[in-house]
């Protein structure tokens, strides 16, 4: 696969491509993407990062990072390389198995759900959530004193509705973040219905937090917005287009969004990334269709006809 170009620029702005992981099994040992099945961590991201200048580190939604383990992302990738780290499930609503949590703060589950293969935000008492928030931003810290922090990704599940309340919890985000840039993707079709649209872009502009634009399914009712809420940070997530695996159960997130894009539906998305830099002076585009090498294919196609 020939090399794409690290970043893409369009006027004063910059495109960055890559993938929303570079460890996952069906790529490191299902492919020949990799040179050898059996390269290090090290070695994986330095190969990884000679061919994108973009990675999102998914693995800190299943369990919280540590700054250990920041501090070696950083130490080993090169300049300007950028991270974007999605935060972990328990801060955005969904279920975490209990053994993630730190002993201190899984000792405050309450009782009633302390036997529960999986807790929610809501069974821990409103001091240990806060403790969670601040491990996992401190954690974060290496990244940030680098310079390869992105953005932190906040994916909000699909029971996540447009409310009172969830629009109270995403207030809290700021000050929670304590400066760490972040994007919001909302896997409810409510908060970009028509409707709803411009009070939903107008909260996240208010809170300074930019919009995931996301490229989904049919199946899962997700509108494509190619909007902007900051104007230094755009975010493009692709989500491939298979709708029998959107909503698949006991399936690998690898198999859910295991669709490789055709070179026409990836044309479609060069003329909206170029808008995008118009209005954001960093542009992410994601690829999240990590079955194998797709996403690396795509990622690379994407890039090489953007730079063209």
């Amino acid at each position: 696969m020939a090399t794409p170009p690290a970043t893409v620029s369009v006027g004063q702005s910059v495109i960055m491509v890559g993938t929303c992981s570079w460890t996952d099994p069906t790529l490191v040992k299902g492919t020949s993407w990799y040179p050898k099945r059996s390269m290090s961590a090290e070695e994986r991201l330095h190969y990884y990062a000679e061919h994108f200048s973009l990675v999102e580190a998914d693995g800190t939604y299943y369990r919280p990072p540590s700054p250990d383990l920041a501090r070696s992302w950083a130490e080993r990738s090169p300049e300007r390389f950028c991270f974007d780290v999605k935060a972990y499930g328990l801060l955005t609503g969904h279920p975490v198995d209990p053994v993630t949590l730190w002993p201190d703060v899984k000792a405050t589950i309450a009782p009633e759900a302390s036997a529960k293969g999986r807790v929610y935000a809501h069974h821990l008492p409103a001091s240990s959530l806060d403790e969670t928030w601040a491990r996992f931003v401190h954690a974060l810290a290496p990244l940030r004193a680098a310079g390869k922090l992105g953005a932190v990704l906040l994916q909000y599940p699909p029971w996540f509705v447009p409310k009172r309340s969830n629009r109270e919890e995403l207030a809290r985000l700021p000050r929670r973040l304590a400066g760490a840039q972040a994007c919001v993707e909302f896997r409810s079709p409510a908060w970009l219905a028509d409707s709803e649209r411009p009070r939903t872009l107008a909260l996240l502009r208010d809170l300074g937090l930019a919009l995931v634009v996301v490229d989904a399914p049919a199946s899962s009712g997700l509108a494509t917005v190619v909007d902007t809420t900051r104007d230094d940070l755009a975010v493009v997530r692709f989500h491939g287009r298979a709708d029998e695996t959107w909503r698949a159960r006991n399936v690998s997130a690898a198999e859910r969004f295991r669709y490789l894009y055709s070179e026409e539906e990836l044309e479609q998305w060069a003329p909206r990334a170029r808008a995008l830099a118009e209005r954001a002076s960093r542009v992410h585009l994601l690829m999240n269709n990590c079955y194998q090498d797709f996403g690396v294919r795509n990622a690379a196609q994407l890039a090489m006809m953007l730079a063209s």
